[in-house]
Formats: C-alpha cells, sequence, structure tokens
C-alpha cells in the first residue's frame, strides 16, 4: 500500500505551502528559555526530594507539560517530531525545536518516577532517547 501525498500548488489558498522552512535554535545553543529560567519546581521544599532531568529526559518532560497548551510561541503547545525530537510553532507556524536546559530540571522524585527509562533521568547517560516514542504514536 502506498501513501499519497496531496500536491501543493502556489495557486490554492493553502496555507501550509506559505509556512516557513523549520527553525532549528538548538544550533546557535539556545536553550530553553521562554521566560529567562528553566521552568518548573526550581525551589524544592528540603523535604522533598528531586531527580534532575537532563537531554532525553528533560525534553520529554517539557513536551508532556507543553503538549496541552492553548498558548502560542515557546510557552505553547509542543509537539513530538518523527525523528524523535520536541518542537513548538510560533505565529507564523514556523517549527522551533527545543533544546533542554544546560543545567537541566530539578524536578520532585514522585513527578520523575514516569521519565526514568529515558537518557537524562539523575543525570544518567544510558536510557531510551525520545525517537522510540515518536515510533510508537505512528
Amino acid at each position: 500500500m502506498s501513501l499519497g501525498f496531496p500536491l501543493l500548488t502556489s495557486c490554492g489558498g493553502s496555507q501550509t505551502a506559505n509556512v516557513p522552512p523549520p527553525v532549528d535554535d538548538t544550533r546557535a545553543g539556545a536553550a530553553y528559555t521562554p521566560s529567562g529560567n528553566p521552568p518548573a519546581h526550581q525551589g524544592l521544599s528540603k523535604m522533598q526530594t528531586g531527580v534532575l532531568l537532563v537531554g532525553a529526559a528533560a525534553l520529554y518532560y517539557l513536551y508532556q507539560h507543553h503538549k496541552q497548551s492553548q498558548a502560542q510561541g515557546s510557552e505553547g503547545q509542543y509537539y513530538l517530531s518523527r525523528n524523535g525530537r520536541v518542537y513548538y510553532r510560533d505565529a507564523e507556524h514556523r517549527a522551533h525545536y527545543v533544546t533542554p536546559p544546560a543545567n537541566g530540571i530539578n524536578v520532585p522524585s514522585s513527578e520523575a518516577q514516569q521519565y526514568q527509562g529515558f537518557q537524562g533521568y539523575n543525570n544518567s547517560p544510558t536510557g531510551r532517547d525520545l525517537t522510540s516514542l515518536s515510533n510508537q504514536t505512528q
């Protein structure tokens, strides 16, 4: 069975034909900083134990927290690409790839358990990456 793709022409009013190419903010060394600070749970109480999420674990955390958002831009809805990268769309519908913060995201242990099998959970170099998730959703 072959998949057919519609042919986009410039004479129609198709919005997808006018979408600019993706922007790879990760190439410039940019990190996730929509408000200038890494998200979520920076100040854990002394009674809470935290887990540091970096790399794939941090990206999956960001994806999970933004996938239902109704805002726009970097605070808006996040998507998981077929190649396992996380991105959002700006007001011009241009895709921007997300890079996890270089210093990671500190998350309470109870909330971090769902990210345990991913690379970067508690700064671990081993584990799953997000390509395994993108293959499951197709």
